[in-house]
């Protein structure tokens, strides 16, 4: 008898173990995480049970989801991380931009944090309400940012940070002329920092 989707159980040793991990410690019921991924809760049971064998486009289908890469779900030990990120010249390439927002990472890629070190110009974004998952924590560098948690304002100067849950509509503006540097820090693993400030009147990422 032929294996159910082209292959047996040994195929993929580990694989099965290594997805109900992974959606629990993303903390996803089986149901949101097959709804994200176009499957079927019984079905991606039987991909966790390791009663069905996942085809790659499901692989990468749930790398994605679950932020981290095929090679992981497979159980290849991924080159040594960095853990040294230089900054380089205050004057150096800018990283990815958003309405004259500037990025440039500080941390290293894949990890369960993304670090960033953004310019927020003045006169940009000011009424964008932005309302997505996880968590952010930011610390003033130079000039004052106002940053808008529900309805509560709160006006920054340097030295003064901020943590808080995503999921409260927030707002982040310069109040000087001159703009303002902050670092950035925040848990969207698949977001590109552009999308952190882009969107209509209420962005959900």
């Amino acid at each position: 008898m032929n294996p159910p989707d082209g292959g047996a159980a040994a195929e993929l040793p580990g694989v099965a173990p290594r997805l109900r991990e992974l959606r629990r410690d993303r903390g996803l019921t089986l149901e949101s995480a097959a709804g994200r991924a176009g499957l079927s809760p019984a079905h991606l049971s039987r991909l966790e049970t390791g009663r069905r064998q996942p085809s790659l486009p499901m692989l990468l289908g749930l790398a994605r989801i679950y932020g981290t890469t095929v090679s992981e779900l497979l159980g290849e030990m991924p080159p040594e991380r960095d853990a040294i990120v230089r900054g380089g010249p205050a004057e150096g390439p800018p990283g990815d931009g958003a309405d004259g927002w500037i990025y440039r990472q500080a941390g290293g890629s894949g990890r369960a944090m993304q670090a960033l070190r953004v310019r927020v110009p003045h006169g940009t974004e000011g009424d964008l309400v932005r309302v997505h998952p996880g968590e952010e924590w930011l610390y003033l560098l130079d000039g004052r940012l106002r940053v808008v948690l529900g309805e509560t304002v709160h006006d920054l100067g340097p030295g003064d940070s901020a943590h808080f849950d995503s999921l409260t509509p927030h707002r982040i503006a310069a109040l000087d002329r001159g703009g303002a540097s902050l670092l950035f820090v925040h848990t969207l693993l698949q977001s590109p920092p552009a999308e952190l400030c882009l969107g209509g009147a209420v962005r959900r990422l």
